[in-house]
């Protein structure tokens, strides 16, 4: 029985106790008994939110905050600016001072009260957070994407080991467009597919500083750091700019590619494998803090003979098959496709229907952590696209092609390229 299903019965057996021993009659307002349409707060979806940058409260919080059955009860972030202006919000919201702010993430794991949480931090924290997480009897709503690819097939296990509901957190399943690109792929309405050609950003002009600054007072370094290497604090290393450093995240690659390359292989119908095949050209930073790739060409081949190709400098996917191409040409723009009748085509019953939720993840996580089924984008399918991010990395810092078994999940007689399947951590964090 899951933490929240525990924590429901004892709530239920609680008020039946209460009404029996009741010596007088109480009035009690009908919101609390969920009367008038209102859900009572027994029944609502307790959250905890883990980071609280940019990206953790105007697209996390914010779309939590308005859903009738969840109710958020604690914040956390080592930026204590950051987490007071996220408390403030869900004060303002609830009309009440009832939210708790901690620094420790650790602080909201051990609360029973609290059935789930939202994970939006930086990259390297992502897999350490969502098993203690776990462990600790929680469901978990993540940012993408993993660090390693040895991370991601922890993540899997620990989801199933835990019995837990895991949402990998990206919108793009959920929006119209992605959705049905990838219906029509896998309904055949190009033909078959056998080109898959995505456009992801460049990196920053600038390098960053890698110039040394004290440590501002309102940030917990050494817990920011969390479980990367030892480093002193510069500016260019936080907040929006961890995702140029392999110490924190994987690249733009990864950042962008964790989209993109979703919907790829969701039309590819390859969600739960991976191609056999990687080739890549790129370029590095030479100077400055910046480390991760700046631009670069990729090209993945399937074992069913698609080739994905892709290049820096858009946002782009197109799909191309024997009868005709299908795009989105860049982020949320309007489908096109060639011959135009593709567009209006219409999905027949007895056809392929993918699952989608168009609310939104935040919505589909919590519907899931009520029916206990598996979210639209589970910790497989995200594992499965973040390594194809990996693969990328990996291909272009040994500068060669590669082989890989997506079964076994290794690269097959390249010890080299194993090797940097996973990542050590600084001590005392490990999986």
């Amino acid at each position: 029985m899951s933490a929240l299903q525990t924590r429901r019965e004892f709530l239920k057996r609680g008020a039946k106790t209460s009404a029996v021993l009741a010596a007088f009659p109480q009035i009690v307002s009908a919101s609390v008994l969920g009367k008038n349409g209102r859900i009572a707060p027994s029944n609502k979806i307790t959250l905890g939110m883990i980071g609280t940058g940019s990206h953790g409260i105007n697209m996390n919080l914010k779309s939590f905050l308005p859903q009738e059955d969840a109710q958020i009860v604690a914040v956390c972030d080592v930026d204590r600016d950051r987490v007071l202006k996220a408390r403030d919000l869900v004060n303002e919201k609830y009309g009440n001072q009832d939210c708790a702010v901690y620094e420790d993430f650790r602080e909201i794991l051990i609360r029973k009260d609290i059935d789930a949480v939202m994970i939006s931090t930086p990259d390297h924290w992502h897999v350490p957070m969502s098993l203690m997480a776990m462990q600790s009897g929680k469901d978990v709503i993540c940012e993408k994407p993993t660090m390693t690819i040895q991370e991601g097939r922890d993540l899997v296990h620990a989801v199933k080991r835990n019995g837990a509901i895991f949402q990998t957190s990206t919108e793009d399943r959920s929006l119209y467009i992605y959705h049905r690109l990838a219906e029509l792929v896998r309904n055949g309405r190009i033909g078959k597919l056998h080109t898959i050609r995505v456009t992801l950003p460049q990196q920053p002009e600038v390098p960053g500083d890698p110039t040394p600054m004290p440590v501002p007072e309102n940030l917990n370094w050494n817990l920011w750091l969390g479980p990367a290497p030892d480093s002193y604090y510069t500016q260019d290393r936080v907040h929006f700019n961890f995702r140029w450093h392999f110490d924190t995240s994987a690249g733009i690659i990864a950042d962008w590619g964790t989209h993109l390359f979703d919907t790829a292989q969701w039309a590819n119908d390859t969600e739960t494998s991976g191609p056999v095949h990687i080739s890549s050209r790129g370029t590095f930073w030479i100077s400055g803090l910046y480390n991760t790739p700046k631009e670069y060409h990729v090209e993945y081949t399937y074992a069913n003979g698609v080739k994905m190709i892709v290049d820096h400098g858009g946002t782009g996917i197109r799909c191309e098959g024997t009868e005709g191409w299908i795009e989105v040409p860049y982020w949320r723009a309007p489908l096109q496709a060639d011959p135009p009748a593709i567009l209006t085509s219409v999905i027949r019953p007895d056809e392929i229907k993918l699952f989608t939720c168009p609310q939104g993840e935040h919505r589909n996580f919590l519907n899931c952590v009520k029916s206990r089924k598996q979210p639209y984008f589970p910790a497989e399918i995200g594992h499965r696209v973040a390594t194809l991010c990996h693969l990328a990395n990996i291909s272009l810092l040994l500068k060669r092609d590669l082989d890989w078994d997506p079964q076994r999940q290794v690269f097959p007689n390249d010890p080299e390229a194993n090797r940097m399947l996973s990542r050590s951590m600084r001590s005392p964090w490990h999986l």
